[in-house]
C-alpha cells in the first residue's frame, strides 16, 4: 500500500500544518492519549481503537467459534440490524466480499422504511437465519425496533422462543445486554467502551460479521497491524501515512477546501459510506467540518475544484481507466490529490486504521473533538419528542406546506421566497446555492437498486447544473452519519429532503407506533433541526415512493434549473426586466 500527496497550490498550507504538528509532537501526544491535542475534554476516553490491530488468538477465538457454529448448523443468512457505526463496516464487508464456502451471507438492515423491512423479510429462511443486534449503548431506537419486530416474526415462524437465532453486540451493562439475557440470546458479545461506534470497525462490531461470512480474522488483523506500526508514535510525521492524510484533510479544510471528494475503484466502492460517517460525524461540529462526497466530485475546471481535496483509493489489480484519466486531469489543473494504492481488497483492514488515525489528526488540526456527535443527539431528541406527541395524541403534528401540486407537498425553511408552483419552488431553492456550498439529497425512501439509480441521476443532474458537490443519503441512516455535519458544521449545505407515504406499514411489537410513524418522525425531526439552525432546506413529500415518481421529479428538476450553457446563452435582462427582490 502506497500513499502519495500531490497538493499543487495547496502544498504550502500542508507544509505549514506538517511543521506545526511535528513541532508540537502531535503523533506522540495522540498515542499518549493527550486530550489537549484536541479540546482537552473527554477525548482520552475514546482512543481504545489505537490498540486493536495486534490481538492475541484468545481475543478473536470467541468470534471464530460463533462463526464455526453458524457454518456447522447450516446457517445461510445473517441479518445485522443496526445503525451508523454498528452497521456500516458490516455493510462494507458484505458488499465487498463473497461469503466463503459453507458460510452464510451477511445482510444489513439500517432503515426504518417499512418497504425496506418487507423486502428483507422476503429473503429469510427462518430456520437457517441468525440475527445480530449491534448497539453500543443498547438504547438506540432503530435496532431495538428491529429486534422487537424480527424476534416476534421468528417466534411465529419457528413455533417457539427463537433466542438461539439472535446475537447481541453491546457494551457491558447496557440495556440490550439485559434484554438479550432475558430473551435467551445465543451469544452476547461485549463491545469496548473506549471505542466509539464509527471507530469500531476493528472491534467485534466489525469482526463478528467478518468471521460469520468466513473472513480469517487473524489474517484480517495482521493486514491492519503494519498500518498501525507505520502510524506509530516514533514515526516521523513525514513518513506517517495516517498523519499525512489527516494533515492534508484538516489543513485544507481549515483554509476553505472543506469538500473531500473520495474516488474509489469499483471493487472498493462500498467503503465510501463508511468513510462518509467517519469523516462527517467526526469533523462536522462547532461550525466547522469536512464534507465527504462519496462517489467522487470530479470537476473539469480549476474554479469548480477550488474548495475540494481529492482522494483516490485505487485497487492496483482492478483500476478503472476512466478514474485514472479523471485524476490525471485534476492533477493537470493543479488540484490537490492524495492517491492511495491498495494491493488487495483484504487490505481494507489497514484502510480502516489509516482513515481512523487520519480523522483524529484532522480533528486536532481543526481544534474540535472528533469523538463526540452533539447534533446527532439533537435530531434524536426532536424525533423522540414527536414520538411522545404521537403516543399522547395518536398522531404526528401537521406541518404547514408551502404548496401542493400533483400530489407533491412542498415544505421549506422560513427564508425561501414565496412561490405558488412546484418548479418555481425548486428553482427558488436552488438559486440559493453559491460558491463554496454543497447540496445534500436526504431521501427517506427504501434503498432499493431502482431508487439508488434514480437518486444517482438526480445527484449527477444537480452537480452538473449547479456546479457544486452533491451527496445522496438515505434516511434515517444518514442521521447517524452526515446528519451531524449537516446541523453542526458550516452553514454551506443546501438540503433536499424527499419523503413519501408508505404503501404498507409495519407495527413495532410492544409499541404504540409503527415503523412508518418512526420514519416520519425522524424525517420531521431532521427537517425541524435544519430549519432551527438556519439551513436552506426544501422538503418534497411524494405521493408514492416509486422509481416512477422519482423519474418524474428528475424531469421537474431538469426543467426548473437551467443548464449553465443555457444561462450563458440567455439574453441579459434590461433594467426594466430585472426582478426586484427587495
Amino acid at each position: 500500500m502506497t500513499q502519495t500527496l500531490n497538493l499543487g497550490t495547496a502544498s504550502a498550507l500542508f507544509s505549514s500544518a506538517e511543521r506545526d504538528f511535528a513541532a508540537s509532537r502531535g503523533t506522540a501526544r495522540l498515542w499518549a492519549r493527550d486530550a489537549s491535542l484536541w479540546t482537552g475534554t473527554d477525548e482520552a476516553d475514546w482512543l481504545g481503537w489505537l490498540d486493536l490491530t495486534d490481538p492475541s488468538p484468545e481475543d478473536v477465538a470467541p468470534l471464530q467459534a460463533i462463526a464455526r457454529d453458524a457454518a456447522q448448523e447450516g446457517i445461510r443468512q445473517v441479518v445485522v440490524m443496526g445503525m451508523g457505526g454498528s452497521s456500516l463496516c458490516p455493510d462494507v464487508l458484505a458488499q465487498t466480499f463473497e461469503p466463503a464456502e459453507g458460510h452464510p451471507r451477511v445482510s444489513v438492515l439500517d432503515s426504518t422504511v417499512p418497504e425496506q423491512l418487507t423486502a428483507l423479510e422476503r429473503t429469510i429462511d427462518w430456520a437457517r437465519t441468525w440475527f445480530v443486534v449491534p448497539s453500543k449503548s443498547g438504547g438506540t431506537i432503530e435496532p431495538n425496533s428491529f429486534l422487537a419486530y424480527f424476534y416476534e416474526r421468528a417466534r411465529e415462524q419457528l413455533g417457539g422462543p427463537p433466542g438461539r437465532h439472535f446475537i447481541a453486540i453491546t457494551d457491558p451493562g447496557s440495556s440490550l445486554e439485559a434484554r438479550a439475557r432475558e430473551l435467551g440470546f445465543r451469544s452476547i458479545v461485549p463491545g469496548i467502551p473506549s471505542v466509539g461506534g464509527r471507530f469500531s470497525a476493528l472491534t467485534a462490531f466489525g469482526l463478528l460479521p467478518a468471521a460469520l461470512q468466513g473472513i480469517d480474522l487473524q489474517d484480517w488483523l495482521a493486514r491492519a497491524h503494519p498500518m498501525a506500526t507505520d502510524c506509530g508514535p516514533e514515526v516521523p510525521v513525514a513518513d506517517n501515512p495516517g498523519a499525512q492524510l489527516g494533515l492534508a484533510i484538516g489543513a485544507l479544510a481549515a483554509a476553505g477546501r472543506d469538500k473531500l471528494s473520495v474516488v474509489l475503484s469499483p471493487p472498493l466502492a462500498a467503503l465510501g459510506a463508511w468513510l462518509e460517517q467517519l469523516i462527517a460525524e467526526s469533523t462536522g461540529k462547532a461550525g466547522l467540518g469536512v464534507v465527504p462526497i462519496d462517489g467522487g466530485f470530479l470537476p473539469e475546471s480549476d474554479a469548480a475544484a477550488a474548495d475540494s481535496l481529492f482522494v483516490y483509493v485505487r485497487l492496483a489489480t482492478a483500476p478503472a481507466p476512466s478514474q485514472d484519466a479523471a485524476i490525471e486531469a485534476l492533477l493537470a489543473l493543479g488540484a490537490p490529490v492524495v492517491r492511495i494504492e491498495v494491493a488487495d481488497p483484504r487490505d481494507l483492514a489497514a484502510e480502516f486504521f489509516r482513515w481512523e488515525f487520519a480523522t483524529a489528526v484532522a480533528g486536532a488540526v481543526l481544534g474540535i473533538n472528533p469523538f463526540d456527535q452533539p447534533d446527532v443527539e439533537s435530531a434524536k431528541q426532536e424525533a423522540r419528542s414527536l414520538m411522545d406527541e404521537f403516543e399522547a395524541s395518536g398522531g404526528l403534528p401537521e406541518t404547514a406546506a408551502l404548496l401542493e401540486e400533483d400530489g407533491i407537498e412542498v415544505t421549506a425553511d422560513p427564508n425561501l421566497e414565496h412561490v405558488h408552483e412546484l418548479e418555481a419552488a425548486i428553482a427558488a431553492h436552488f438559486r440559493r446555492v453559491g460558491r463554496g456550498d454543497y447540496v445534500a439529497i436526504n431521501a427517506y425512501l427504501a434503498m432499493s437498486p431502482e431508487n439508488q439509480r434514480a437518486l444517482s441521476r438526480l445527484r449527477d443532474l444537480l452537480t452538473q447544473r449547479l456546479g457544486v458537490p452533491t451527496s445522496v443519503g438515505f434516511g434515517p441512516r444518514f442521521l447517524h452519519s452526515t446528519g451531524q455535519l449537516h446541523k453542526g458544521g458550516a452553514n454551506n449545505g443546501v438540503f433536499l429532503q424527499l419523503t413519501a407515504d408508505d404503501p404498507r406499514d409495519l407495527p413495532v411489537p410492544g409499541q404504540a407506533y409503527s415503523f412508518g410513524v418512526l420514519k416520519q418522525a425522524q424525517a420531521l425531526g431532521d427537517f425541524a433541526v435544519l430549519s432551527q439552525r438556519g439551513r436552506r432546506a426544501l422538503q418534497l413529500h411524494l405521493p408514492a415512493a416509486s422509481p416512477a415518481e422519482l423519474e418524474a421529479l428528475i424531469l421537474r428538476v431538469e426543467r426548473a434549473i437551467p443548464s449553465r450553457a443555457a444561462e450563458r446563452d440567455a439574453p441579459t435582462p434590461t433594467a426594466k426586466e430585472t426582478p426586484n427582490h427587495e
